[in-house]
């Protein structure tokens, strides 16, 4: 069976006491769980990542964001995510530092959290095993990673790519923020 292939952005915004700033979803995928804010991309307008992204923090935030704005730190495809879709992720951080809570928006309601709330929130299961602890490892950086989803709940990555970033503002390698998982 063929499935669709679905392009997004994924906004990981901090405060100043580097927070993170997460939606509680309530659409799918992802009904119930905690993510960065973000969505598709317009590729029938020919739409680039940057643009969306910009777009995204726009429409779900508030935020005025120019390309400039923000970072790659990491590519991620998943192959088959929840039986229903391929996925190709742009993951943005976000420079300017967001300070207040946004309102809630059709999509969610949003809250901070630090790395350790991550440990016990509702996450997406692929954020849970790797996209967080990679984002943390490789901010500042860049990763490419890619997951093959099998149906039966197992999910199998290879990390592409991993540049960590260098230098004093470095964030170190962070497996704490990994959960327990029932695929590790």
């Amino acid at each position: 069976m063929a499935l669709p292939y679905r392009i997004s952005t994924l906004l990981y915004c901090f405060n100043d006491r580097d927070e993170l700033l997460l939606m509680e979803r309530t659409r799918e995928p992802n009904r119930g769980l905690w993510s960065p804010c973000g969505g598709k991309l317009r590729t029938e307008i020919g739409e680039s990542p940057y643009a969306c992204a910009c777009r995204e923090a726009w429409e779900e935030l508030g935020l005025r964001l120019k390309p400039s704005d923000l970072h790659l730190t990491g590519l991620v495809s998943e192959h088959g995510y929840q039986g229903t879709a391929h996925w190709l992720m742009f993951l943005f951080e976000v420079k300017p530092r967001v300070n207040r809570l946004p309102p809630p928006h059709e999509e969610g309601r949003f809250a901070f959290f630090t790395w350790e709330d991550l440990l016990r929130l509702p996450l997406p299961e692929t954020d849970r095993q790797s996209i967080w602890p990679w984002f943390r490892q490789h901010r500042g950086g860049f990763f490419a990673a890619h997951c093959h989803c099998h149906p039966d709940g197992r999910n199998e990555w290879v990390l592409e790519e991993s540049r960590p970033a260098a230098g004093p503002g470095a964030t170190p390698a962070a497996d704490e923020c990994r959960g327990t998982s029932r695929h590790e």
